[in-house]
Protein backbone atom coordinates (compact mmCIF):
# COMPACT_ATOMS: atom_id res chain seq x y z
CA UNK A 1 0.00 0.00 0.00
CA UNK A 2 1.30 3.80 -1.07
CA UNK A 3 1.83 5.72 1.97
CA UNK A 4 0.39 9.27 1.48
CA UNK A 5 1.55 12.22 3.25
CA UNK A 6 0.17 13.62 6.51
CA UNK A 7 -2.22 16.70 5.93
CA UNK A 8 -0.28 19.41 6.18
CA UNK A 9 -1.36 22.11 9.29
CA UNK A 10 -3.16 24.50 7.57
CA UNK A 11 -5.23 21.33 6.53
CA UNK A 12 -7.01 21.43 9.66
CA UNK A 13 -9.98 23.79 10.81
CA UNK A 14 -7.41 26.79 11.80
CA UNK A 15 -8.14 27.96 15.74
CA UNK A 16 -10.47 30.61 16.28
CA UNK A 17 -8.81 34.04 16.93
CA UNK A 18 -7.21 34.20 20.46
CA UNK A 19 -9.55 37.81 21.00
CA UNK A 20 -12.85 35.52 20.49
CA UNK A 21 -11.61 31.97 21.33
CA UNK A 22 -13.54 31.02 24.25
CA UNK A 23 -11.63 28.15 26.35
CA UNK A 24 -13.46 25.87 25.66
CA UNK A 25 -13.90 25.72 22.03
CA UNK A 26 -9.97 26.05 21.80
CA UNK A 27 -9.76 22.85 23.93
CA UNK A 28 -12.01 21.35 21.32
CA UNK A 29 -9.91 22.67 18.48
CA UNK A 30 -6.72 20.77 20.09
CA UNK A 31 -8.56 17.87 20.21
CA UNK A 32 -9.86 17.63 16.84
CA UNK A 33 -6.53 18.23 15.89
CA UNK A 34 -4.68 15.51 17.70
CA UNK A 35 -7.19 12.84 16.61
CA UNK A 36 -6.61 13.83 12.94
CA UNK A 37 -2.77 13.60 13.28
CA UNK A 38 -3.16 9.96 15.21
CA UNK A 39 -4.93 9.18 12.83
CA UNK A 40 -2.42 9.74 9.69
CA UNK A 41 0.34 8.35 12.25
CA UNK A 42 -1.73 4.89 12.21
CA UNK A 43 -2.26 4.92 8.34
CA UNK A 44 1.19 5.76 7.87
CA UNK A 45 2.70 3.22 10.14
CA UNK A 46 2.34 -0.05 7.47
CA UNK A 47 -1.66 -0.16 7.66
CA UNK A 48 -1.37 -2.66 10.54
CA UNK A 49 -4.85 -2.36 10.73
CA UNK A 50 -5.22 -4.32 7.36
CA UNK A 51 -6.05 -8.33 7.63
CA UNK A 52 -3.03 -10.35 7.09
CA UNK A 53 -3.02 -12.29 3.56
CA UNK A 54 -4.64 -15.69 3.93
CA UNK A 55 -1.94 -18.62 3.86
CA UNK A 56 -1.75 -20.94 0.99
CA UNK A 57 -3.50 -23.91 2.36
CA UNK A 58 -2.74 -26.42 -0.54
CA UNK A 59 -0.99 -29.72 0.74
CA UNK A 60 1.55 -30.89 -1.56
CA UNK A 61 2.44 -35.06 -1.58
CA UNK A 62 5.54 -36.76 -2.82
CA UNK A 63 5.80 -40.03 -5.06
CA UNK A 64 8.95 -41.39 -3.09
CA UNK A 65 8.51 -45.37 -2.76
CA UNK A 66 11.63 -47.46 -2.87
CA UNK A 67 10.92 -51.29 -3.60
CA UNK A 68 12.49 -54.21 -2.69
CA UNK A 69 14.21 -55.69 -5.43
CA UNK A 70 15.61 -59.00 -6.66
CA UNK A 71 19.32 -58.70 -7.61
CA UNK A 72 21.35 -60.63 -10.12
CA UNK A 73 25.64 -60.87 -10.68
CA UNK A 74 25.08 -60.11 -14.51
CA UNK A 75 26.17 -56.37 -15.08
CA UNK A 76 27.17 -56.39 -19.33
CA UNK A 77 24.55 -54.09 -20.84
CA UNK A 78 23.97 -50.54 -20.21
CA UNK A 79 20.50 -49.40 -19.93
CA UNK A 80 19.77 -45.82 -20.92
CA UNK A 81 16.18 -44.44 -19.42
CA UNK A 82 14.26 -41.95 -21.24
CA UNK A 83 11.96 -39.29 -19.72
CA UNK A 84 8.49 -40.42 -18.23
CA UNK A 85 5.47 -39.36 -20.08
CA UNK A 86 2.04 -39.03 -19.01
CA UNK A 87 -1.21 -39.41 -21.11
CA UNK A 88 -3.49 -36.78 -21.52
CA UNK A 89 -5.46 -35.89 -17.73
CA UNK A 90 -2.38 -37.19 -16.14
CA UNK A 91 0.24 -34.60 -17.25
CA UNK A 92 -0.16 -32.36 -14.23
CA UNK A 93 0.41 -32.09 -10.24
CA UNK A 94 -3.06 -32.07 -9.96
CA UNK A 95 -4.54 -35.27 -7.59
CA UNK A 96 -6.96 -37.11 -10.12
CA UNK A 97 -9.78 -38.73 -8.79
CA UNK A 98 -13.18 -40.45 -9.81
CA UNK A 99 -16.33 -40.81 -8.18
CA UNK A 100 -18.79 -40.96 -11.18
CA UNK A 101 -18.05 -42.42 -14.34
CA UNK A 102 -16.28 -41.16 -17.49
CA UNK A 103 -15.42 -38.30 -15.27
CA UNK A 104 -12.37 -36.78 -13.80
CA UNK A 105 -11.55 -34.30 -11.10
CA UNK A 106 -8.83 -33.12 -8.61
CA UNK A 107 -8.73 -32.34 -5.13
CA UNK A 108 -8.82 -29.22 -4.41
CA UNK A 109 -6.38 -28.29 -1.60
CA UNK A 110 -4.17 -31.52 -2.27
CA UNK A 111 -1.39 -31.79 -4.97
CA UNK A 112 1.86 -33.72 -6.16
CA UNK A 113 4.42 -31.84 -5.52
CA UNK A 114 5.73 -32.01 -9.15
CA UNK A 115 4.24 -34.34 -11.84
CA UNK A 116 3.60 -38.07 -11.18
CA UNK A 117 5.39 -38.51 -14.40
CA UNK A 118 9.25 -36.59 -13.44
CA UNK A 119 9.03 -37.71 -9.72
CA UNK A 120 8.79 -41.55 -11.50
CA UNK A 121 11.57 -40.75 -13.63
CA UNK A 122 14.39 -41.05 -10.59
CA UNK A 123 12.71 -43.31 -8.81
CA UNK A 124 12.57 -46.04 -11.58
CA UNK A 125 16.45 -45.03 -12.15
CA UNK A 126 17.20 -45.91 -8.19
CA UNK A 127 14.94 -49.04 -9.02
CA UNK A 128 17.34 -50.33 -11.86
CA UNK A 129 20.42 -49.50 -10.24
CA UNK A 130 19.17 -51.66 -7.21
CA UNK A 131 18.61 -54.39 -9.28
CA UNK A 132 22.33 -54.93 -10.24
CA UNK A 133 21.31 -56.24 -13.46
CA UNK A 134 23.01 -53.77 -15.65
CA UNK A 135 26.76 -52.28 -15.58
CA UNK A 136 25.07 -48.58 -15.80
CA UNK A 137 21.87 -47.37 -15.51
CA UNK A 138 22.39 -44.15 -17.36
CA UNK A 139 19.80 -41.06 -18.76
CA UNK A 140 18.97 -41.37 -22.17
CA UNK A 141 20.14 -37.85 -22.77
CA UNK A 142 23.73 -38.60 -22.01
CA UNK A 143 26.01 -38.90 -23.99
CA UNK A 144 27.27 -42.62 -23.23
CA UNK A 145 26.22 -45.44 -25.69
CA UNK A 146 23.88 -47.73 -24.59
CA UNK A 147 22.59 -51.24 -25.49
CA UNK A 148 19.17 -50.80 -24.23
CA UNK A 149 16.82 -48.14 -23.98
CA UNK A 150 13.23 -47.75 -21.62
CA UNK A 151 10.73 -46.09 -22.39
CA UNK A 152 7.91 -45.22 -19.91
CA UNK A 153 4.45 -43.62 -20.01
CA UNK A 154 1.95 -43.38 -17.20
CA UNK A 155 -1.07 -44.53 -18.46
CA UNK A 156 -3.74 -44.12 -15.74
CA UNK A 157 -2.98 -42.84 -11.65
CA UNK A 158 -6.58 -42.19 -10.01
CA UNK A 159 -8.07 -42.84 -6.72
CA UNK A 160 -11.12 -44.63 -7.08
CA UNK A 161 -14.28 -43.63 -4.99
CA UNK A 162 -16.72 -45.67 -7.03
CA UNK A 163 -16.07 -48.41 -4.29
CA UNK A 164 -15.27 -48.00 -1.00
CA UNK A 165 -12.96 -48.30 0.72
CA UNK A 166 -11.52 -46.20 -1.89
CA UNK A 167 -8.31 -47.24 -4.49
CA UNK A 168 -5.83 -46.29 -6.07
CA UNK A 169 -5.45 -47.43 -9.56
CA UNK A 170 -1.94 -47.22 -11.26
CA UNK A 171 -0.68 -48.57 -15.03
CA UNK A 172 2.12 -47.58 -16.64
CA UNK A 173 3.45 -48.58 -20.23
CA UNK A 174 7.13 -49.91 -20.13
CA UNK A 175 8.59 -50.41 -23.83
CA UNK A 176 12.36 -51.40 -24.18
CA UNK A 177 14.45 -51.07 -27.23
CA UNK A 178 17.58 -51.95 -28.74
CA UNK A 179 19.75 -49.22 -28.40
CA UNK A 180 22.04 -49.66 -31.68
CA UNK A 181 19.57 -50.98 -33.78
CA UNK A 182 16.51 -48.60 -32.32
CA UNK A 183 14.05 -51.83 -32.67
CA UNK A 184 11.03 -51.93 -30.46
CA UNK A 185 12.13 -55.51 -28.03
CA UNK A 186 9.24 -55.62 -25.99
CA UNK A 187 6.16 -54.04 -24.65
CA UNK A 188 4.44 -54.39 -21.35
CA UNK A 189 1.36 -52.77 -19.49
CA UNK A 190 1.95 -52.78 -15.58
CA UNK A 191 -1.14 -52.13 -13.66
CA UNK A 192 -1.13 -51.95 -9.93
CA UNK A 193 -3.89 -51.15 -7.40
CA UNK A 194 -3.94 -50.70 -3.45
CA UNK A 195 -6.56 -49.60 -0.86
CA UNK A 196 -6.32 -46.69 0.17
CA UNK A 197 -6.08 -46.84 4.05
CA UNK A 198 -9.09 -43.39 4.44
CA UNK A 199 -10.79 -42.20 1.53
CA UNK A 200 -9.29 -39.11 1.18
CA UNK A 201 -6.60 -37.20 -0.17
CA UNK A 202 -3.99 -38.40 2.06
CA UNK A 203 -5.11 -41.97 2.06
CA UNK A 204 -4.78 -41.66 -1.45
CA UNK A 205 -0.69 -40.83 -1.36
CA UNK A 206 -0.42 -43.63 0.71
CA UNK A 207 -2.13 -46.29 -1.69
CA UNK A 208 0.01 -44.23 -4.52
CA UNK A 209 3.25 -44.87 -3.06
CA UNK A 210 1.96 -48.55 -2.45
CA UNK A 211 1.30 -49.15 -6.00
CA UNK A 212 4.32 -47.32 -7.75
CA UNK A 213 6.35 -49.38 -5.63
CA UNK A 214 4.83 -52.66 -6.78
CA UNK A 215 4.75 -51.39 -10.50
CA UNK A 216 8.72 -50.18 -10.48
CA UNK A 217 9.26 -53.62 -8.81
CA UNK A 218 7.42 -55.15 -11.90
CA UNK A 219 9.26 -53.04 -14.33
CA UNK A 220 12.65 -53.75 -12.89
CA UNK A 221 11.48 -57.66 -13.41
CA UNK A 222 10.71 -56.38 -17.27
CA UNK A 223 13.89 -55.26 -17.95
CA UNK A 224 16.02 -57.89 -16.01
CA UNK A 225 13.97 -60.67 -18.08
CA UNK A 226 14.37 -58.95 -21.63
CA UNK A 227 18.28 -58.25 -21.59
CA UNK A 228 18.35 -62.12 -19.88
CA UNK A 229 16.57 -63.27 -23.25
CA UNK A 230 18.30 -60.95 -25.50
CA UNK A 231 21.64 -62.37 -23.83
CA UNK A 232 20.66 -66.07 -24.59
CA UNK A 233 19.77 -65.02 -28.30
CA UNK A 234 22.98 -64.02 -29.02
CA UNK A 235 24.44 -66.73 -27.90
CA UNK A 236 22.63 -69.44 -29.65
CA UNK A 237 22.44 -67.12 -33.07
CA UNK A 238 24.95 -68.34 -35.61
CA UNK A 239 26.49 -65.35 -36.96
CA UNK A 240 23.71 -63.00 -35.80
CA UNK A 241 24.64 -61.51 -32.93
CA UNK A 242 22.59 -59.44 -30.69
CA UNK A 243 23.35 -55.64 -29.29
CA UNK A 244 27.32 -56.63 -28.10
CA UNK A 245 27.93 -55.38 -24.61
CA UNK A 246 29.86 -52.17 -23.88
Amino acid sequence: MTLREAPAAGAIDPPPPASVRPHAAYLAWRMRRAAVVAAWSLFGSGCSLAPPAPADSTSLHLLDARPAVATTARRDYVLAVSPTRAAPGFDSAGMAYVDKEHALDRFATHRWADTPARMLGPLLTRTLEDAGSFRAVVSASSALPADLRLDTEIVLLRQNFLARPSRVEFTLRAQLIDGPGRRVLATRYIEAAREAPSDDAPGGVVAANAAVASALAQVAAFCVEEAAGMRARATSAQGVPGPAPR
